[in-house]
Order: structure tokens, then C-alpha cells, then sequence
């Protein structure tokens, strides 16, 4: 069935396939409608809920050590035009994540404070502040959010947007690093299906 093909459903065309229906029923070509339009938007959902994480995440994945240089980090991330790396530990298990925000608040540049940090900050915790270093470990936000292969994307999309995070890794049952999933991988599984 075209995609497109409930944008071209006219009026005239309930209201034949009403008198074609053999059975009575009590029902307008705009209810129709709304039945249609409804039941449209629960089949989109129904098959982004089918779209896994490892159906959409990236397998090649750069990562950084927590002993790395903070240079060599920044470096990656322009060189390969992103905004975030896992940190992993020598068995490739992520312990955390740097990201072109860290790097700049290292620099002195502060984070904007979030109505959640405000929050925090009147119950006695110290407003995030600018971190200091020379390696990763030193910078890096920690613990990492992470999400399984397993899950559909429609939860990994609402940890992100409740975490407010643009990438999460994905992580096996080991814990260890087997992709990457970002915002944007999201956007373009839904597009295409």
C-alpha cells in the first residue's frame, strides 16, 4: 500500500465505500476519516516499535580510554565531525562519555545550567562547574547512559530526550561497547520505514 495513499482518500471516496459496505452501519465519511487517520497512526507505530536499536546503530564505533589525552579526544571528535565518544575501560567496557561539551567546559566555557541543576543547587548540590585535566578520565561524564541492542527505538529515543543526550552506546550483556546509536540514526530508520 503507497505511504502516501491516505493523503489522496477523498470524501467522495468514503462515501462510495460506504454504499459499497453491505451492512448497515451508522457512520459519517468524517468519521471514517478520523477511524482511518487513527488507525494509520497506530500501524506507524506499531512498526517503529518493530525497529530494534541493533537494527539502526552504528558498528564501526571510535572510542577513547580514560588515560587518553584530552587533545587527542577533541581531535577525533572534529576530525570525524561528532559530538561524542564513549570512554572504555581495556575491555572495551563503557565507563563513560566525552563529549564537545566537556572538552569546552575543561576550557572554561560552563555548561548552561538546566532548571534541574537550579533544582539541585536550592537542595545544597554545587552547580556543575568547569572541570579540569589533562586526560579524559579527568573531563568525561560518568556513568555513561547506555542502552542494549534489544530494545526498540522508540525507548532509546525517550531515554535520550529524558536525558537530554544526542548518542547513546550500546552496549552487550558484558557491558562492553558493540555500537552507537544517535538521534539522527533514529530520524532516518523512521523516515525510511
Amino acid at each position: 500500500m503507497d505511504d502516501n495513499i491516505h493523503e489522496e482518500i477523498s470524501d467522495e471516496d468514503l462515501i462510495a465505500a460506504l454504499k459499497e459496505t453491505k451492512t448497515y452501519s451508522d457512520i459519517t465519511a468524517e468519521d471514517l476519516k478520523k477511524i482511518y487517520a487513527t488507525a494509520f497512526k497506530h500501524a506507524k507505530s506499531r512498526i517503529v516499535a518493530k525497529i530494534r536499536v541493533q537494527d539502526v546503530m552504528k558498528k564501526d564505533v571510535v572510542a577513547v580510554q580514560k588515560f587518553d589525552d584530552i587533545n587527542q579526544a577533541a581531535g577525533i571528535l572534529a576530525d570525524n565531525n561528532i559530538s561524542g565518544l564513549p570512554v572504555v575501560d581495556k575491555e572495551n567496557r563503557v565507563i563513560g562519555i566525552i563529549s564537545e561539551a566537556d572538552v569546552l567546559s575543561m576550557m572554561g566555557a560552563r555548561r548552561g545550567h538546566t532548571f534541574k541543576d537550579i533544582i539541585r543547587h536550592l537542595f545544597g548540590e554545587p552547580m556543575p562547574e568547569r572541570r579540569m585535566g589533562d586526560l579524559v578520565g579527568d573531563i568525561m561524564t560518568a556513568p555513561a547512559v547506555t542502552i542494549r541492542p534489544d530494545v526498540d527505538i522508540s525507548e532509546a529515543a525517550k531515554v535520550m530526550d529524558e536525558k537530554r543526550i544526542r548518542r547513546l552506546p550500546v552496549i552487550d550483556q558484558d557491558n562492553k561497547l558493540i555500537g552507537i546509536v544517535s538521534r539522527r540514526d533514529i530520524v532516518r530508520a523512521i523516515i525510511r520505514k
